[in-house]
C-alpha cells in the first residue's frame, strides 16, 4: 500500500511540473511546438510499453479465470450478468450526456469560432458501421489481434481458448497453470513500468500547455467546466448505484481505485490504468478469475466516461452551428451511439472517431469536430479516469451478485486452489 501512495504522489508532482514546464515553456521558447514534439516521445515511449502488457495480460488472466471457472454454464451466467450491467450504465451514461447538453446549452457560446463547413478534421469516419463492428468482433489471427492489441477480439478468442480448457479438464491443467505464470511475471512487468509513469505524465502535460499555452483552458472553460460539472455528477450516480450493491464498502474501493484512475487521467488513457486497476480489484478482495474476465470486457463495452461525451459533443456541435435536433433524432442518435461505441476500444482518439461517424448520419458538418480538437486531451483525460471508475465498480458488483467478493485480508486464502 505505501508504495502505491508513493506511486500516486509522484504522479501528482508530475502532473503539477508538467503544467508549470509547460506554461514556461510556452512563453519563453521560439519554437514550442517542437517541445510539445519532443515531450511527446516520452508519452509515447511510456503508452507503447503499457501496449506491450496488455495482450499477454488480457489474454492469460481471462483463460485462466475462465479454464479455473469449469463450468460453461457459470461462464454464461457471470457474462449475462455482465453485459446486463454494462448496458444499463451505457444507458444512464448517453442519457445524463444528453440532458445536460441540453440544459446547459454550451454550443450558444462558440458560435463566432466556428470553422467553415468544408473543414477537414483530420479524423477519419471509417469502420464503424453495424457490419464492420460484427465482423470486426472476431479475429481472421489471433497473433495479428494481439500485434495490434485489439482487446475486443482477444476477450472473444481467450473466451473460446478459456472454455476449451475447461472442457478438457485434467489435461489442461498443466497449460492452465503456466499462463498463470505468465499472468504474475507480467503483473511484475507491470511494476516495472509503472515506475516511469510520473515522467510520461510530466511529458504529456507539459507538452499539451506548451505548445497551446493556458488559453487553450480558458478559450473553452465554459464548455470544459459544464463537461467536468457532469463527470463529476456521473462519478456521482456510479456510487451510489455501486453502495446500493456493496454497501459501504464501496468507500475501500475508490480508495483502492485512487491511483488508476489519476494515471488515466494524467496520461489519458484508461489502458495505461488496466494493469494497476487489475491489480487494485484483486486487493480489494474480487477473486481474480472475477476480475480477469469481467475488466477486459469492460474495456470494450463499458467505456462510461466516452459515452457520456459522444452525445454531449454531438449535440454541442449541432447547437454551435444552430442545428435545432428534435427530440426523436436525439433519442435515435442515442441508440446509434449505444452500438457504434463499442467499437471503441483500441482505437485512437476513439471518442472523436465516433463522434465523427454520428455525424455525418444526421447532417451535422464534421467540421465541428475542430472546435475540440485544441482541448480534446483534457476532455479525454476525464473520460479516461471515468472509464476505470466505472469498469472497478462493474467488476466489484458481477463479483459480489456471485458471492466471490471476499475480504482482502482474506483473500489468498480465496483464491487458493481446492484440494
Amino acid at each position: 500500500m505505501k508504495k502505491q501512495s508513493r506511486l500516486t504522489t509522484y504522479i501528482l508532482v508530475g502532473l503539477v511540473l508538467g503544467i508549470f514546464a509547460g506554461y514556461l515553456a510556452n512563453l519563453n521558447l521560439s519554437d514550442p511546438a517542437g517541445f510539445a514534439d519532443i515531450m511527446s516521445l516520452v508519452t509515447t515511449l511510456f503508452l507503447r510499453l503499457i501496449k506491450m502488457i496488455i495482450a499477454p495480460l488480457v489474454f492469460s488472466t481471462l483463460v485462466v479465470g475462465i479454464a479455473r471457472m469449469g463450468d460453461a454454464s457459470e461462464v454464461g451466467r457471470i457474462g449475462i450478468k455482465t453485459l446486463g450491467w454494462f448496458f444499463i450504465a451505457s444507458l444512464i451514461s448517453l442519457t445524463l450526456g444528453l440532458v445536460l447538453v441540453n440544459m446547459f446549452h454550451p454550443g450558444d457560446a462558440l458560435l463566432g469560432h466556428l470553422p467553415a463547413t468544408t473543414a477537414a478534421s483530420g479524423i477519419t469516419t471509417a469502420g464503424f458501421t453495424l457490419k464492420d463492428f460484427v465482423t470486426h468482433l472476431v479475429p481472421a489471427s489471433i497473433i495479428e489481434g494481439m500485434g495490434k492489441n485489439e482487446i475486443l477480439q482477444i476477450v472473444i478468442f481467450s473466451l473460446f481458448f478459456g472454455s476449451a480448457a475447461a472442457a478438457v479438464g485434467e489435461k489442461s491443467a498443466p497449460m492452465v497453470d503456466a499462463l498463470d505464470g505468465v499472468a504474475h511475471v507480467m503483473l511484475k512487468v507491470t511494476g516495472y513500468v509503472m515506475k516511469f509513469a510520473p515522467f510520461a505524465v510530466f511529458a504529456a502535460v507539459a507538452g499539451v500547455i506548451g505548445k497551446s499555452g493556458l488559453g487553450v483552458l480558458k478559450t473553452y472553460g465554459v464548455f470544459m467546466s459544464e463537461f467536468y460539472f457532469g463527470i463529476a455528477l456521473l462519478w456521482a450516480l456510479l456510487i451510489a448505484i455501486g453502495f446500493l450493491f456493496l454497501g459501504k464498502r464501496v468507500g475501500g474501493l475508490m480508495a483502492e481505485m485512487r491511483g488508476p484512475a489519476l494515471l488515466a487521467f494524467s496520461t489519458a488513457s484508461s489502458e495505461a490504468a488496466y494493469p494497476k486497476t487489475l491489480e487494485g480489484l484483486e486487493r480489494f478482495g474480487v477473486r481474480n478469475r472475477i476480475a480477469a474476465f469481467v475488466l477486459p470486457i469492460g474495456y470494450s463495452f463499458n467505456l462510461d466516461g466516452s459515452m457520456m461525451y459522444c452525445t454531449f459533443a454531438t449535440v454541442f456541435i449541432a447547437q454551435a452551428y444552430g442545428i435545432e435536433m428534435s427530440l426523436g433524432q436525439q433519442m435515435t442518435m442515442m441508440m446509434v451511439l449505444m452500438l457504434t461505441s463499442k467499437g471503441m476500444a483500441g482505437v485512437p482518439r476513439a471518442s472523436l472517431v465516433v463522434i465523427a461517424a454520428t455525424l455525418g448520419q444526421f447532417n451535422i458538418p464534421e467540421a465541428g469536430l475542430v472546435l475540440l480538437l485544441g482541448i480534446d486531451h483534457f476532455l479525454d483525460m476525464a473520460r479516461s479516469a471515468t472509464n476505470v471508475i466505472g469498469n472497478s465498480i462493474a467488476t466489484a458488483v458481477v463479483a459480489k451478485w456471485e458471492g466471490e467478493l471476499v475480504d482482502p485480508i482474506r483473500r489468498d486464502l480465496a483464491d487458493a486452489p481446492l484440494p
